[in-house]
């Protein structure tokens, strides 16, 4: 039996003024987790606990979430769920604040757990005995409202995915009325973390009919609506665009998975950039190193988004290039030497790089199985900005 499936949130509410829909839900104790103080800053906050007040609902604040959240932060945070006791869990902000609160939620419900015990993949055990899930976010990048993953930070600044569709949001709350203050560097590396995400869960092993659909139309909008987005982000259309597609490859890839660029990501961005950033500058040198097994699914992409070539060959080519013009035209740079990383620290630090992303849960659905020496030469490559030809 050739068994597949896809799981997403039971609710995913969408469109201008939506965050309203706070006052619907059952509940009586709210926890939000958020970061620093945007959400505070642009109103947002503000409008949550009103809606919240308005449901009779009771609420506590966990805020100071950092950009690439620690495994302390998610104990702490922990701590203080389970002195307030919260029936309803609300992450509320960027990618960090919503994937801090999935961990916290973990330990929550199961004190005695600790992050060493639910590292590998799909085992954290079954969630919703005290509490549901509410996302709602404020960027239009990673989907983590509609995803089965949190990326949490350990000591050395090394990423590790969580992967549990336990962690799956109950309702994610997709308002692109939060995102009009996002600034046109955030909106970037976001929106292109957006495209990793369902270009990687297209040439997945895992992939089927539903995550292509949702990954195809996801790459097509942001190739079209992203740099309107960048350009004028109080584009409320582009804003509307791109949180729907971003939220399309974020289902996508909960179901599908990921890849080699994100295992290759996960263990360099903490260290001179962005995820989505470090993401999509080593998009190009991916693509050509899987092209050897995936280059018919690349080209399926060039056509579906109205590129040109005669050949897989050519067509992959031209994914490629229109790749980096769309880098370029949002100010990312082309290599991560361009982006400032050190060389001598780099080329001191790659191989255990390699050796890391190798054992990282993205590598095994990568449509293409990797070496090290593989890993060392697209790094490498990125790094320089030259092709791969291995």
């Amino acid at each position: 039996m050739d068994l597949k499936w896809f799981r997403v949130p039971r609710d995913v509410v969408f469109g201008a003024g939506t965050l309203e829909y706070l006052k619907q839900v059952q509940g009586s104790k709210a926890f939000i987790c958020m970061g620093k103080n945007s959400m505070r800053a642009n109103g947002v906050l503000d409008k949550v606990t009103g809606y919240l007040k308005e449901a009779n609902i009771d609420y506590t604040i966990f805020d100071g979430v950092e950009g690439d959240p620690s495994v302390e932060t998610v104990y702490r945070g922990a701590e203080k769920m389970k002195a307030f006791a919260p029936d309803l869990i609300l992450g509320l902000g960027g990618c960090s604040a919503i994937d801090a609160a999935k961990a916290m939620w973990v330990f929550y419900e199961y004190p005695d757990k600790r992050f060493e015990d639910i590292k590998a993949p799909f085992s954290i055990p079954p969630l919703r005995n005290k509490a549901k899930f509410i996302a709602i976010p404020s960027t239009s990048g990673t989907g983590t409202e509609v995803t089965c993953v949190a990326v949490i930070t350990e000591q050395g600044g090394i990423k590790h995915p969580l992967a549990s569709y336990e962690i799956t949001p109950d309702i994610a709350i997709l308002d692109p009325e939060i995102c009009l203050s996002m600034p046109s560097n955030v909106t970037a590396d976001t929106g292109v973390d957006a495209l990793s995400h369902a270009l990687e869960a297209y040439v997945s092993t895992m992939a089927n009919d539903y995550t292509d659909t949702l990954a195809l139309e996801s790459i097509k909008t942001i190739f079209e609506w992203l740099p309107k987005a960048f350009k004028d982000g109080s584009d409320i259309t582009a804003r509307t665009k791109m949180h729907i597609a971003q939220n399309y490859a974020g289902m996508s890839f909960s179901n599908a998975i990921l890849g080699i660029d994100h295992s290759l990501s996960h263990k360099i961005s903490t260290i001179n950039t962005t995820h989505g950033r470090c993401n999509t500058i080593l998009m190009p040198a991916v693509i050509q190193y899987n092209s050897k097994v995936a280059g018919q699914r690349y080209a399926q992409v060039a056509k579906y988004i109205g590129l040109l070539g005669s050949s897989n060959e050519a067509l992959v080519s031209s994914l490629v290039t229109a790749i980096k013009n769309l880098n370029s035209s949002l100010g990312i740079p082309a290599s991560l030497k361009e982006l400032g990383m050190d060389e001598s620290s780099f080329l001191e630090n790659v191989e255990t790089y390699a050796k890391a992303a190798l054992e990282d849960p993205c590598t095994g659905t990568n449509p293409r199985q990797p070496s090290v020496e593989d890993l060392i030469q697209v790094y490498k490559a990125a790094y320089y900005g030259y092709d791969v030809v291995i």
